[in-house]
């Protein structure tokens, strides 16, 4: 099972950018589909990003659409989101998960990544 290791949460202001990053180190990243979810106080987990194994599949939660980019690093084994213009709602503890690619199964849900980061912790304030 791929280790997750994330870091680049904190505490920024409405309008504010933060980094996230996620490293999995293992030589097999590139067989990896990656995906972002957060989770706030007293909500279910919700999908933020994904990304494939190329990176050159994306998709987004509509609610962070043109504001938040995934990025990865496969030399790097590391993946990122690039969050821009950040709202008091994007508060939330952000998750990075892997899943195979060679598993099927709705890259949206939560249920479909079998490994998942110690989770870091953003907070927005107005």
């Amino acid at each position: 099972q791929v280790q997750l290791v994330e870091s680049g949460g904190g505490l920024v202001q409405a309008g504010g950018s933060l980094t996230l990053s996620c490293a999995a180190p293992t030589r097999t990243f590139s067989s990896y589909a990656m995906g972002w979810f957060r989770q706030a106080p007293g909500k279910e987990r919700e999908f933020v990003a994904y990304l494939y194994w190329n990176g050159g599949t994306t998709d987004y939660a509509d609610s962070v659409k043109g504001r938040f980019t995934a990025s990865r690093d496969n030399a790097k084994s590391t993946v990122y989101l690039q969050m821009n213009s950040l709202k008091p709602e994007d508060t939330a503890i952000y998750y990075c998960a892997a899943r195979s690619i060679f598993v099927d199964g709705d890259l949206r849900s939560p249920r479909s990544f079998s490994a998942w980061g110690q989770g870091t912790q953003v907070t927005v304030s107005s």
